[in-house]
């Protein structure tokens, strides 16, 4: 098959094996898949990510930066085959997507960082049968190629418990953050506050559902609102990523507030636990999401609950993907550039 694939750090086109499907696995030809921040950081870091799973227990230990492997995590794909012994779930020609895990026929792996299951940046792909969703046919594959990005910020914002009484922050409007504000106003959850240094994702973060969106750098997002009825937020969602950002919300956090970790960091965080502690601060770390967060997210994107539209950028082929993801951190980047593997 053709794939864009990593190998060494770089990012190549060319032919791969194709994967052959085992008990419980289904091959599937990839329509579209996103291109997400995470392809970017594990380009550039790869091996000290595979490196940290190692040392701490996690998903990627398994994978050898040296060997090509075919990255994509946000996919949508036709059903073509199943292995043998397979209860074919699905009927061949249906759509379908999935949280990026197989755990079936011995493999326990996340898609599109494995060797033995490639992601989306390829023409086929292998799906564990028992986790996977049909996607309805009419759905358009770049939002349906949505589904799982938008899954994981409604996966960190339930993850906050968030109730009626509560006036939620959302730290960096990227995907994640995106994410979690559209599904806090799922929710019903109101006021909700954004804060992002970028004009685009702020105006963004209000088309998902925020009351108010804020330049961090003019107005602290942490302090009560005039705007919102002098609301301070408590329930505080951290979509950044970077490091002293817990401890930045741990010194800004009301008494008895909750921070919900969302952003991904990947180096040491310095923390004085003395604040948290005499604001009697509570700290939840969110992770993937689960099937329950790809099936909310399927009815919302379908039904319109939800329109991830507006975080759609470009389509290109897989020629285009080195270029795209060498771009993803710009200012100026659309939320999400989709590929279609059946394309050069």
């Amino acid at each position: 098959m053709k794939a864009a694939y990593v190998q060494n750090g770089e990012v190549r086109v060319g032919e791969m094996p194709d994967p052959v499907p085992g008990k419980g696995q289904a091959l599937v030809r990839t329509h579209s898949c996103g291109l997400c921040a995470s392809d970017a950081h594990f380009l550039h870091s790869g091996q000290h990510i595979i490196d940290l799973s190692r040392r701490l227990g996690g998903p990627y230990a398994a994978l050898d930066f040296a060997r090509p492997f075919v990255p994509g995590h946000e996919y949508v794909g036709e059903v073509l085959d199943y292995g043998p012994g397979s209860r074919r779930k699905v009927k061949p020609g249906r759509k379908v997507t999935s949280v990026p895990i197989m755990r079936q026929d011995g493999v326990h792996a996340v898609i599109g960082y494995s060797h033995d299951c490639p992601g989306g940046f390829g023409e086929l792909m292998l799906l564990d049968e028992e986790i996977m969703i049909e996607v309805p046919g009419d759905l358009d594959d770049d939002h349906a190629a949505m589904i799982e990005p938008l899954a994981v910020g409604l996966e960190h914002a339930r993850r906050g418990r968030p109730t009626q009484d509560d006036t939620a922050l959302v730290i960096g409007c990227g995907a994640i953050g995106l994410g979690v504000i559209a599904g806090l106003k799922l929710m019903g959850i109101a006021p909700i506050v954004a804060a992002d240094f970028h004009p685009a994702r702020r105006e963004l973060a209000i088309a998902m559902g925020a009351h108010a969106a804020v330049d961090p750098r003019a107005i602290s997002p942490y302090a009560p609102l005039p705007d919102l009825g002098h609301r301070q937020p408590n329930l505080i969602y951290e979509c950044v990523g970077l490091p002293g950002m817990l401890q930045q919300i741990i010194e800004a956090a009301p008494f008895d507030g909750r921070i919900v970790m969302g952003g991904y960091c990947m180096e040491p965080e310095n923390l004085f636990v003395f604040a948290a502690q005499n604001k009697r601060l509570n700290v939840q770390f969110a992770g993937g999401e689960e099937p329950q967060d790809m099936a909310t997210a399927l009815r919302a994107i379908a039904d319109g609950s939800i329109d991830v539209t507006p975080w759609l950028g470009g389509r290109i082929g897989l020629g285009g993907v080195a270029q795209a993801v060498a771009e993803l951190s710009g200012p100026s980047a659309p939320v999400r550039t989709v590929v279609d593997p059946r394309r050069l």
